[in-house]
């Protein structure tokens, strides 16, 4: 099975930074690509950014050009670097995976914890 932690969340003002990290661990699958979601209370959830196994990147409209993705494949980590926060980037932030087992070939998707972030003055 996999597990998914995330750290890294927190208050900051806006205009200021703040890095995730989700850690995964785990023996059965083989992680291909991960990615970052987040929900604010009363908001659908949304999809963030993404990273393939390879390293090709996509990013929602909404943080374009201020948030980048990246991963440490050695280290099993998927990081989220934000810059230039905003007050609506308030949300959990939730990493995901997604895996094929070694043996069987199944597909599943899995989901951290979520990690606070909270953007004010």
């Amino acid at each position: 099975q996999v597990q998914l932690v995330e750290s890294g969340g927190g208050l900051v003002q806006p205009g200021g930074s703040l890095r995730l990290s989700c850690a995964a661990s785990g023996s059965i699958f083989r992680i291909y690509a991960m990615g970052w979601y987040r929900q604010a209370p009363g908001n659908q959830r949304e999809w963030v950014a993404h990273i393939s196994s390879g390293g090709s990147t996509n990013y929602a409209d909404s943080v374009k050009g201020r948030f980048t993705i990246s991963r440490d494949n050695a280290k099993n980590t998927v990081y989220l670097q934000m810059n230039s926060l905003k007050p609506e980037d308030t949300a959990v932030y939730y990493c995901n995976a997604e895996g094929i087992a070694v043996h069987t070939g199944e597909e599943s998707d899995f989901w951290g914890q979520g990690t606070q972030v909270t953007v004010s003055s």
